[in-house]
């Protein structure tokens, strides 16, 4: 009973962020009559990503089919981190959702802007230029802890990696768009999380 408690409470919060990052990323691309290609960040990085990316998709929803197939990672974490693993996912559904409807438009699936794209300084980007990334892949470590799962909580921190490595690209991308004005944003707000010092 304890098991099938976490599994649907991880189910339900994985497919409530999943779904409102679908939600927003189609009315963007609706909105605007613009699909931006995949092939703009160069074909060794999105093989790279499409490849890591099947793996973080289709892990959680493995365990979710039949638990015993992801056994083999089974982490053994004792309850009281289980239930703070859910608290960190309606956390970070809620950080979904405010990210979202910050960046409106803006957002893309690529390291490229929009031709039209206008940077966004409010809301959650007041204090972090890149939420998406901390806030996506904590969601898949949220759902490792649900899941008392290692592979799973690994697979985010390897994804919030592999999105911090492409990040400058992106930043030069935004430099060149915008520049001085993001850099003058550069300096008050912190790349991932919130610069300490700054109000």
């Amino acid at each position: 009973m304890k098991e099938m408690i976490f599994r649907i409470l991880a189910a339900l919060i994985f497919f409530t962020g999943v779904g409102i990052s679908i939600y927003f990323r189609r009315k963007a691309d609706r909105e605007t009559g613009e699909t931006l290609s995949r092939k703009e960040d160069g074909i060794p990085t999105m093989t790279i990503i499409r490849i890591s990316g099947l793996a973080l998709w289709v892990s959680p929803l493995v365990f979710l089919i039949n638990p015993q197939w992801m056994i083999w990672s089974k982490a053994y974490i004792p309850d009281w981190m289980r239930w703070f693993g859910v608290g960190i996912g309606i956390l970070v559904v809620c950080g979904i959702y405010w990210l979202f409807t910050s960046i409106g438009n803006g957002i893309t699936p690529v390291s490229t802007t929009r031709k039209q794209h206008k940077l966004v300084t409010n809301g959650i980007y007041r204090w972090v230029r890149h939420p998406l990334y901390t806030i996506g892949s904590s969601l898949f470590i949220a759902f490792g802890m649900m899941a008392d799962n290692w592979f799973i909580a690994l697979l985010g921190i390897l994804a919030f990696v592999g999105m911090a490595i492409r990040t400058p690209k992106e930043e030069a991308n935004l430099i060149e768009k915008f520049g001085d004005e993001y850099r003058e944003y550069m300096k008050r707000t912190g790349k991932f999380l919130p610069k300490l010092g700054n109000r």
